[in-house]
């Protein structure tokens, strides 16, 4: 999926996570500073090649590589929540999907980009025309991302206690996405 996002100047694009060019990488991403606190997934490389490999094997959830104008900087993973651990918090819709994200590279940091990001795989999910609400969970602590989703058209629900943090659940409708993001209905169109 790629898109030429006219507010940032740059093309943004998805492609699925692939082990063996994406392992190292991820590997190296979930070992950053601003990383760790939030995932916790700084293991051994033997350690995460399995627990990459377990994560391309779900068949709930599909993982990503995003990029910059080419350029692989981010890992979202995007997931249906009635068969994730969400589903325990919420009155879960059947076509409800939730997402993850990370940015790797510290250079993308503090840019501008992650609400462009978070907005393109946003309109990417919602292709599947049945889905009218995109769920996140994101670290209570994790200020910045709760302050993007915001911007996004997510709404905070409440706090909840999952078994690796405390998040804040938030949901993203589908009219209150398109709404807010009139210009996203002709960039939505570049992704089919």
């Amino acid at each position: 999926m790629n898109v030429f996002d006219e507010e940032i100047g740059y093309e943004i694009s998805f492609r699925q996570v692939k082990l063996e060019e994406d392992l190292e990488r991820l590997h190296y991403w979930h070992h950053q500073d601003h990383v760790i606190p939030f995932w916790k997934q700084n293991f051994p490389l033997p350690e995460y090649k399995a627990h990459l490999e377990k994560l391309l094997q779900d068949q709930h959830q599909t993982l990503y590589i995003g990029h910059i104008n080419g350029e692989p900087m981010s890992y979202w993973e995007c997931y249906w929540a009635k068969d994730d651990i969400i589903a325990d918090y919420y009155d879960v819709r059947l076509e409800d999907q939730g997402i993850h994200l990370l940015f790797g590279p510290q250079k993308f940091l503090g840019k501008g980009l992650a609400l462009p990001l978070l907005r393109a795989i946003v309109a990417f999910r919602f292709q599947h025309e049945s889905t009218k609400k995109i769920v996140a969970e994101p670290d209570i602590r994790n200020d910045k991302m709760i302050h993007i989703f915001k911007k996004c058209g997510f709404e905070p629900q409440k706090e909840i206690d999952l078994p690796d943090k405390r998040g804040l659940l938030m949901f993203c409708e589908r009219t209150t996405f398109f709404k807010r993001w009139k210009h996203v209905k002709k960039i939505e169109q570049q992704y089919v």
